[in-house]
């Protein structure tokens, strides 16, 4: 096949090193399109999680013009917790930016039946506040549950602790049902995290919901920056 020559999708990456399987933000075959990908050094995930990265706005920009250069169409982030730097990214960088999946509640719930709402499914439930859902236009009371601080993502994130995809699997699912069964009226799933995607397929299929995560998030954003060509008769 001819390489493909479409413009690529910008991904803007804190400062991580874990394995990245297929479905994960960081992994190039994830995405039906080519990407792009710019580093932000000393953007740890401890860090963006927790809110202590406003000195790190400028480096994001950097990273974001820097991926425009590089071809980059629009851009995405691997931190869903950077919603709450949408807005003042999206006013400083030059190409348009989804920073966090969770930008996809006010749609998702505009789908949904009467009496059902989206739930979300989150690296920390404790550092995800109203705020960050204030600031992508969804609702501050969404229900919201995390995953555990002595798991295996927290692990392979935080502590280098060695990629398990089956404990992962199984750590994810359990997340999923807990919020299930003690919200009710939940319709559709968020995974905030992006590096969550390798499992949606199976949260979708095991609690019969959509599921809509990072990868669909980027999707969309390209889709419309980039729209496909339809032959004609």
């Amino acid at each position: 096949m001819p390489p493909d020559r479409s413009p690529p999708l910008g991904i803007i990456m804190l400062d991580t090193r874990f394995e990245r399987p297929p479905g994960d933000v960081g992994h190039p075959a994830t995405w039906p399109f080519p990407v792009r990908y710019a580093v932000v050094r000393g953007a740890t995930a401890r860090r963006v999680v927790g809110g202590r990265d406003a000195d790190l706005i400028d480096a994001f920009v950097e990273a974001g013009e820097a991926l425009r250069a590089d071809g980059a169409v629009g851009l995405i982030t691997s931190c869903g917790f950077l919603a709450a730097r949408q807005r003042e990214l999206a006013h400083r960088v030059s190409l348009p930016i989804a920073t966090s999946s969770l930008m996809q509640l006010p749609l998702i719930e505009r789908c949904l039946p009467q009496g059902r709402r989206a739930g979300v499914v989150t690296y920390d439930a404790a550092a995800l506040t109203p705020a960050h859902f204030s600031e992508v236009g969804a609702d501050p009371a969404t229900p919201v549950a995390g995953l555990p601080a002595d798991g295996r993502l927290r692990g392979l994130i935080e502590r280098d602790e060695p990629y398990d995809h089956a404990a992962l699997r199984q750590e994810v699912l359990a997340a999923a049902g807990r919020l299930l069964s003690e919200q009710d009226g939940i319709g559709a799933l968020v995974l905030e995290c992006t590096n969550l995607p390798p499992f949606s397929k199976a949260v979708s299929e095991t609690f019969g919901l959509p599921v809509h995560d990072v990868v669909t998030l980027g999707r969309w954003l390209y889709a419309g920056l980039v729209p496909s060509p339809f032959q004609q008769t």
